[in-house]
Formats: structure tokens, sequence, C-alpha cells
């Protein structure tokens, strides 16, 4: 693959390089926007944004990447027990605006602040609205327990951020995100950056390379967009 420098791009410009960096982070392109247009192409382009709230709009690719395939996400004994007991319960799409807030509010190693700012927050929340970014939210006695959200493409799901306020609620979204994908046909869920937790979950490691090769072939596929509130409580009903 040809390498080159970071772009810097014109706020008004989406057209993102077609050869990468070799920044060591994966750091391709610094610029452009985050309209829902804009933030579908980087996505398709193997793109992600990340950046601090007092950062210009920062786009990665990195050299390895992050995801976990279809049919191998990985749960413990305590995790089964959980949801065996339905001591959750589990929707889609239906509380989209406080999932993305509590995200917000996590508190992370190596931050000082959260990169989940209004710049972030408004973007994919109108990501929402279009029908490409959904939540999947866990509920303990009618409140908010934890969750996440991110983007559907094709049949990529692009994890973007979670949280729990219970022990395990994190996990049991993901849990039910990837099975039903599974059910779907979905390739991937994109966890973008490795860490020891996601690996725990069924995460690997592959190439920039690799990735991009799965990416196309998942994007080979029609979107599912629109809101999943319905076809996953059906999905839900029958676990």
């Amino acid at each position: 693959m040809e390498f080159k420098k970071i772009e810097f791009l014109d706020e008004s410009s989406d057209d993102f390089p077609l050869t990468f960096s070799d920044e060591p982070n994966g750091l391709i392109a610094i610029g452009s926007n985050l309209k829902v247009s804009t933030l579908i192409k980087a996505y398709r382009h193997g793109l992600f944004p990340w950046f601090e709230k007092w950062s210009a709009i920062m786009w990665y690719s990195p050299m390895v990447r992050c995801i976990i395939p279809k049919g191998n996400f990985k749960t413990s004994k305590t995790l089964k027990q959980k949801i065996r007991r339905r001591i959750f319960d589990v929707t889609a799409d239906q509380a989209f605006a406080q999932v993305i807030g509590q995200c917000a509010n996590v508190k992370r190693d190596h931050q000082l602040d959260t990169w989940i700012d209004n710049r972030m927050t408004a973007a994919y929340t109108a990501l929402y609205k279009a029908g490409y970014a959904h939540s999947i939210e866990v509920w303990s006695e009618g409140q908010l327990a934890g969750g996440l959200y991110g983007v559907s493409l094709g049949k990529a799901f692009f994890g973007e951020s979670m949280f729990h306020l219970k022990s395990d609620a994190s996990k049991v979204a993901l849990y039910y995100l990837c099975n039903w994908l599974d059910d779907l046909g979905f390739h991937f869920v994109d966890a973008q950056v490795t860490t020891d937790h996601l690996i725990s979950l069924g995460g690997i490691e592959i190439t920039r390379e690799e990735y991009i090769k799965q990416l196309h072939e998942a994007l080979a596929f029609p979107d599912f967009t629109g809101r999943w509130t319905n076809e996953f409580k059906t999905y839900y009903a029958k676990q």
C-alpha cells in the first residue's frame, strides 16, 4: 500500500485521501466537517472521527484494527446467567439521546475529558435521524442501566461507544447486538481500537489492509436504515 503524509482538508471538503499516511496512531486527515454525507463517506472509506473538544476534526484509520467477526462474540458464564435470568430488558433505538449522553460522561483511561463533545453529539444525532446511527439500550426496573451506539452501513456495524451504570449492562447490550446482527448476516462489528476488554469479548486484531478488504465486501450489501425498534423487539421476544 502506498503511504503519504497526513492531509489537511478544508471545512467544506470531504475529499478524503485514497492513500493512507504512515502516522503510527493511524491519523489520516485533519479538518473537513461532520455532515451526515461526510461521515458516511468516511466510514465507507475505512475512517472514523476521533478528537478532543478543543481540537480540529481528526480522521483515523489504524494500522491494526479490532473487529468482532460474525459468530465470534464470547459470553462468560456470569454473563450467560444474567441473560438467562432476564435481569435486564433490552431495546433498540428508543433512547439514542440518553445513550450518547451517558457515553459522553464515561471516564476513560488516559483521557482528561470526553471526546464526545457537542459537535460529535449533534453529528451522530443527525445520523440517527437519517437512519444510519443506532442505539441498543439496557434497562433495569425501567431505568437505563447501560447501552451502546454506532453506525450501520451495508453488512458492517461501526461501534462508537458504550457505557454501563450497572455491572455487565454494556456487555448485555453488545451481546444482543452481535447475536442479532449475526442473524441478519452482518460480517462484523468494528470495535476500532484494541483493548483487553474487547479481546475478552471476542474481538480480534486484523491489519488495515485486511480490514479494508472485509469492509468492501460488507458494503456490497444494501444499508439497513431506519429505526431498528420493531425488528429488534421481535428478535428479542424470541430469545
